[in-house]
């Protein structure tokens, strides 16, 4: 029940998904396996005079009968779906609540224009003051605009218990979240934990932004083979949105309730590297360190790790760097590594919890998901990247990698049940 530095061994018991594949864990995973896309055109709002005109979205129940949510309610609604099948599966919460707390992974939250709009129609004129003063008659502009009232909201339905946590770390935040309630049950604040990564911004002025960096793909003509992380012709990523959600306990709680276990989190470890606001350092040491944290955190060696669910944006920077990283780290004897991105796109602030909900799946299933969209291998990038068809194979440790915008980096190490 203790791991090799004394700590409590985390189990994960209960696993929920929101993606664009659909619904639920199951539907998911079998498209995941079959190379399906769920990148689309955008209909959400116009397109005309953009650059980029695809996203992998999420059509909510709700969202049809009016206008499209706000990021920070597609958030709460995709995390609540996510977190409802872990908990169903996990056998906890319901009437009684759940016995630990949330930890939150989600995007910063800002006003968005359908608020905006509202306050300019409220308003006796376009001033501060007349602003502020219309706010108030905007009801629902102050709880979907509060990044705290998402955690709050979800905290309550779920019946979570103290005070939730909720956490920004850019790419990266998914795999935050796990890690801050890993560490929660580690010290023994915790026997339980919620941990959800949740991201809704697939929203005009996001895309906007993301396009001004040069970091999205424009191969619109067609959108199911526009993500191709480590193809030569890669030329940026492909902005997406869903959610994930990961129930731990301490092997022990797990087991003393007779829980079915679906793996542990063995090790995480972090760096950031402080080296432009939105680039990494293309040294790479800050990835190269945050994959070595992990797997001394796990108390493994590079050689014990089956398979490494990568980062794999499918732009140019992120997938040399990446490929630089893994020969630091594992010389010329690297794992396989795929990448979900080529099928999912990018999730953002969800993606480090999603992707390991994969990692875990694929030591259940002893299946390798594949890297889609995989025409011309790129001689600069000399990995086994799970070309386009799923694969057979012994997993026994898996590395999850998420490295931010900002060089805000976290690896996770996802292992099967211990003595099992």
């Amino acid at each position: 029940m203790k791991d090799h530095a004394g700590r409590p061994v985390v189990a994960v018991t209960g696993l929920g998904l929101v993606t664009p594949l659909g619904f639920g864990v199951a539907d998911n995973w079998a498209a995941l396996l079959a190379g399906r896309s769920g990148i689309r055109r955008i209909t959400r709002f116009p397109t005309e005079h953009l650059r980029t005109t695809i996203a992998g979205t999420v059509d909510l129940p709700g969202e049809a009968a009016g206008a499209p949510f706000v990021s920070s309610r597609r958030v709460a609604t995709m995390a609540r779906m996510a977190a409802e099948e872990a908990l169903a599966q996990a056998g906890l919460g319901g009437a009684g609540g759940f016995p630990g707390p949330l930890m939150l992974g989600m995007p910063p939250v800002e006003v968005e224009w359908p608020h905006r709009f509202a306050l300019a129609r409220a308003a006796t004129e376009p001033r501060y003051p007349a602003l502020a003063e219309a706010a108030g008659a905007v009801p629902d502009l102050y709880p979907e605009a509060a990044f705290a009232g998402v955690g709050e909201g979800l905290a309550a339905h779920l019946g979570t218990r103290g005070a939730p946590i909720a956490i920004s770390t850019a790419c990266a935040t998914g795999a935050s979240a796990i890690q801050l309630g890993v560490e929660a049950i580690q010290r023994g604040e915790a026997e339980a934990v919620v941990a959800i990564g949740a991201d809704g911004t697939v929203q005009a002025e996001s895309l906007i932004r993301f396009s001004l960096l040069s970091a999205l793909s424009t191969r619109n003509d067609d959108p199911t083979r526009a993500s191709r992380p480590f193809e030569r012709t890669r030329d940026g990523f492909v902005m997406s949105e869903g959610a994930a959600c990961l129930v731990l306990e301490s092997l022990a709680h797990a087991r003393a309730r007779g829980a079915k276990v679906l793996g542990v989190v063995r090790g995480a470890g972090e760096k950031s590297d402080s080296f432009h606001r939105t680039r990494s350092n293309p040294d790479g040491g800050a990835i190269i360190t945050a994959m070595r944290r992990a797997l001394t955190d796990a108390g493994l060696r590079p050689a014990d790790i089956s398979y490494v669910n990568a980062h794999g944006t499918g732009t140019p920077e992120n997938d040399k760097m990446e490929t630089l990283g893994m020969r630091a780290v594992f010389g010329n004897d690297a794992p396989p590594i795929s990448s979900n991105k080529s099928m999912i796109g990018h999730t953002l602030s969800a993606a480090g919890a999603i992707e390991a909900a994969f990692s875990l799946l694929a030591i259940r299933d002893q299946r390798l998901p594949p890297t889609i969209n995989h025409a011309e291998p790129d001689p600069a990038i000399s990995l086994d990247v799970v070309p386009n068809a799923a694969r057979d194979a012994k997993v026994s440790h898996v590395l999850s990698n998420s490295f931010g915008f900002g060089g805000q980096n976290v690896c996770l190490v996802l292992s099967g049940e211990p003595g099992r």
